[in-house]
C-alpha cells in the first residue's frame, strides 16, 4: 500500500503496538498499548552520556565537522557568541560522527528497541538537542506534533522513537509534553504555528490542536529514555533557567517497513520544503524524499530489507 493514511499494522491478539520479547513485563506493553510511550529509568551510562556531551562541545567548538549533519543554532546569538553552546540548539543527523553515533548501537538501547520493531532495526534520524534558556522570545518551543508527519515510510506501529535525557528534564527547563493515547489516533495535517516570529525552520505543528486533551509532563533523570509511538502527538516547553537542556535520541525503525508516496498527503508540503533545503545546500537537482532518507539511514541490527 502507498496510502499515507495507513497507521498501523495490528497484530492479532492483544498487542497492537509491541512484538512478543521477554524484555517488557505485560505491564509495560499494556502501558505501552494505551499511551502510546514507555519510560525506562537509567538505561544510559552517566559515562556514555558524558562521552556525548563531549563530542557534541566539539562539534560546537567546530573542533570536529559532521558530514551531512545539520548544526542548527540561535542566529539572534550568533554575534554575541559566535558558534558555542550558548548559540547551538541542535546537532541534526550525526549518523556520520562515529561517538554520537554510538548511542544508537547501544546493547541497552537496541534491546529494548526491537520489542517494537522486531529484529532487523535500521537508524533512521539522529537529534541531540540543546535547549537553550529561553523565558522572553520562546524560540524553542517545540510545537505539539506527531513524528510520523516526517517520515515516508511505513508500518507506523513498527517505527519507535529513544529519547534519552542527558541531564534533568522537568517542567522548569523544557521536558517533553505528550498526550498519552494519541498514537492511536491518524496522522494530522502539520503546518508552521501561528506564532509571530517564533519558528524555527522544520518545527511543523499541529494545525487544529486539541487543547482540552490531557498532557503529561515527563519528568526524567540523567540517562533516563523514554521510547513512543510516532503518532503520540508530543512537544516541548520552553526552557525558564540559565542552563542547557540536552538530550539525544534517535527514530528506529523495522528494516521491513517500506517507502510510501507522500503525493496528495498531508505530507506533500514538507517534501517541498526538504527537497528545497537539500536543493540549496548541496545544488542537488532531481532529489526525492526517499533518497534523503537512504542517506540518513544506518543498519544498526539484523538485515537491510526496504529501508
Amino acid at each position: 500500500p502507498t496510502s499515507a493514511q495507513v497507521s498501523a499494522d495490528p497484530q492479532p491478539g492483544r498487542f497492537r503496538y509491541t512484538l512478543d520479547n521477554n524484555v517488557l513485563t505485560t505491564e509495560q506493553r499494556q502501558f505501552y498499548e494505551d499511551n502510546g510511550y514507555l519510560l525506562i529509568k537509567k538505561l544510559v551510562s552517566d559515562e556514555d552520556i558524558e562521552r556525548f556531551r563531549k563530542e557534541f562541545m566539539r562539534i560546537c567548538n567546530r573542533e570536529v565537522k559532521v558530514p551531512g549533519a545539520m548544526i542548527m543554532k540561535d542566529e539572534s546569538l550568533r554575534s554575541q557568541y559566535g558558534q558555542s553552546e550558548k548559540v547551538v540548539n541542535k546537532v541534526q543527523d550525526f549518523q556520520e560522527d562515529e561517538e554520537l553515533f554510538r548511542y544508537c548501537t547501544l546493547p541497552e538501547v537496541l534491546k529494548y528497541v526491537e520489542c517494537f520493531t522486531g529484529p532487523n532495526i535500521m537508524a533512521m534520524h539522529t537529534m541531540l538537542i540543546n535547549k537553550l534558556p529561553d523565558s522572553d522570545q520562546q524560540t524553542f518551543l517545540h510545537p505539539m506534533h506527531q513524528d510520523l508527519h516526517y517520515f515516508p515510510f511505513r508500518p507506523a506501529a513498527r517505527i519507535v522513537c529513544s529519547w534519552t535525557a542527558m541531564e534533568r528534564a522537568d517542567q522548569d527547563n523544557g521536558c517533553l509534553v505528550v498526550q498519552p493515547g494519541t498514537h492511536k489516533e491518524p496522522l494530522k495535517p502539520h503546518g508552521y504555528p501561528k506564532w509571530e516570529g517564533k519558528t524555527n525552520k522544520l518545527f511543523h505543528g499541529l494545525l487544529d490542536e486539541d487543547e482540552k486533551s490531557p498532557r503529561v509532563h515527563v519528568v526524567m533523570e540523567k540517562g533516563d529514555t523514554v521510547f513512543f509511538h510516532p503518532l503520540l502527538i508530543h512537544g516541548s516547553g520552553i526552557n525558564k533557567t540559565s542552563g542547557f537542556r540536552k538530550s539525544i535520541s534517535c527514530h528506529f525503525a523495522s528494516s521491513e517497513c517500506y517507502y510510501i508516496d507522500v503525493k496528495n498527503t498531508t505530507q506533500e508540503d514538507l517534501e517541498k520544503e526538504l527537497v528545497e533545503m537539500v536543493h540549496t545546500k548541496y545544488n542537488a537537482t532531481s532529489v526525492e524524499l526517499r533518497d534523503i532518507w537512504n542517506f540518513r539511514a544506518r543498519l544498526v541490527q539484523g538485515q537491510r530489507i526496504n529501508l
